[in-house]
C-alpha cells in the first residue's frame, strides 16, 4: 500500500502531512460519490472503493498541485474523478480477465456477474464525469480524450501487434495508453486545478505520462514475482489469459532451447492450474524478469530527468523519489 508510506518518499514532514490529510478528503469524498438511491447499486459501487488500493493517481493530483495552490477543493474533485475513473476501468479489466481477486477481495464479477460489474463500472464513469463537468469544459474535454485513449489501449492489447511490428514496441504503446495517460491526466489536473503555469503543468503532464509506463511495467512484474499476499490480487492473472508482459515477450523472444519449454507455455492461455504454475515458477527463475526490471527502471529515469525543469522543493523532491520507489515495490 502507498498511503502509509508516505514517508518513504517525501521526507518533508509538512508536505507529508499535508498529503495525508489531502488523501483523506479524498477518501471520504470518494465515498460520497459511490452512493446511489439504491442500496444494491451503492454496495456494488463501494466495492472496490472499499477494498483500498494504493490511490497512487489521486496522490499524484494532490503532489502536482503543490506547484500552485493545493488548497483549492477543485483538486480535491479532480483527485476523486481521476480514481472513479481509474477503479471503473478495473470492474471491466475483471471481466475480460475473469479474475476471481482484486485488492483482497472477491471481484465484482466473481460476486455478482458479468452484466453487473461492467454497469457498476459504467456507473462510476458517470460518476466521474458528472464530477468533472463542475470543474469546467477543459477538464471534460481531457477526461474525454484520456477516455478515448484507455479504450484504444485496451482495443489495442485485445488484437495484438499488426504484422511486422515489434511486439516490445507495441505493447510500450498499449501501456502508454491504457495506465500512462490517465496517470498524466492525474498531474494534469493537480496542476491546471491549483493554478500552476502552463510550462508546470505541460511539465508535469509529461512526467505523469512517463512514470505511468514504469508503474505499470513494475506492476506487471510484481504479478509474477508476489504472492496474493502481497499484491492484494490473484499472481499470475496475466499469464493465465495469455495477456502479454513485457517479461513474457522478452521470454518469448530468447531463442535458447533450454527455454523451449516456456515458450511453449507462453504461447497459449493456461488455464489448468499445473500449467500456469509451471509456466510461473521458470519466468521467475528467467532472466526475462532483470531484463524488465531494467526497462521499467529506464522509464523512470527519464520520468526523473523531466523534473529538472519544476521549481526546487519538497513537491519536486517528492515525485524525484517517487521514481524509485515504483519499480522497486513489491506490493
Amino acid at each position: 500500500m502507498l498511503r502509509p508510506t508516505l514517508d518513504r518518499f517525501s521526507p518533508d514532514p509538512v508536505l507529508e502531512s499535508e498529503l495525508a490529510q489531502g488523501l483523506a478528503r479524498v477518501e471520504a469524498a470518494l465515498g460520497q460519490a459511490v452512493r446511489s438511491e439504491y442500496p444494491f447499486v451503492t454496495a456494488a459501487s463501494r466495492h472496490l472503493v472499499d477494498a483500498g488500493g494504493k490511490r497512487f493517481r489521486p496522490l499524484l493530483v494532490l503532489l502536482s498541485a503543490h506547484f500552485g495552490d493545493p488548497n483549492r477543493q477543485s483538486v480535491i474533485s479532480a483527485a476523486v474523478a481521476v480514481e472513479l475513473t481509474h477503479v471503473a476501468t478495473l470492474y471491466h479489466d475483471d471481466v475480460m480477465d475473469e479474475a476471481a481477486v482484486r485488492r483482497g477481495a472477491e471481484t465484482a464479477n466473481a460476486r455478482w456477474g458479468n452484466s453487473v460489474a461492467i454497469l457498476t463500472g459504467d456507473f462510476l464513469f458517470a460518476r466521474s464525469s458528472a464530477i468533472l463537468a463542475d470543474l469546467g469544459p477543459d477538464a471534460v474535454r481531457i477526461q474525454a480524450q484520456t477516455f478515448e485513449r484507455l479504450c484504444t489501449g485496451q482495443i489495442l492489447e485485445s488484437v495484438g501487434p499488426a504484422d511486422g511490428m515489434d511486439p516490445v514496441k507495441h505493447h510500450l504503446a498499449v501501456l502508454a495508453d491504457k495506465t500512462g495517460s490517465l496517470i498524466a491526466t492525474s498531474c494534469r489536473y493537480g496542476a491546471m486545478m491549483s493554478g500552476a503555469s502552463a510550462e508546470v503543468t505541460e511539465t508535469l503532464t509529461k512526467f505523469g505520462e512517463l512514470i505511468g509506463v514504469a508503474f505499470q511495467l513494475a506492476d506487471d512484474i510484481v504479478d509474477i514475482t508476489s504472492d496474493s499476499l502481497q499484491s492484494g490480487k490473484t499472481p499470475g492473472t496475466d499469464l493465465r489469459e495469455g495477456v502479454p508482459t513485457l517479461t513474457t515477450l522478452i521470454a518469448l523472444g530468447n531463442v535458447d532451447p533450454a527455454d523451449y519449454r516456456l515458450r511453449e507455455l507462453l504461447g497459449r492461455p493456461l488455464p489448468e492450474d499445473a500449467e500456469h504454475a509451471e509456466a510461473l515458477a521458470l519466468l521467475r527463475g528467467h532472466q526475462a524478469l532483470d531484463e524488465a526490471r531494467a526497462e521499467a527502471s529506464r522509464w523512470a529515469d527519464e520520468a526523473r530527468a523531466v523534473l529538472a525543469a519544476l521549481p526546487a522543493g519538497a513537491p519536486k523532491a517528492a515525485l524525484a523519489t517517487l521514481c524509485d520507489y515504483v519499480v522497486t515495490r513489491t506490493g
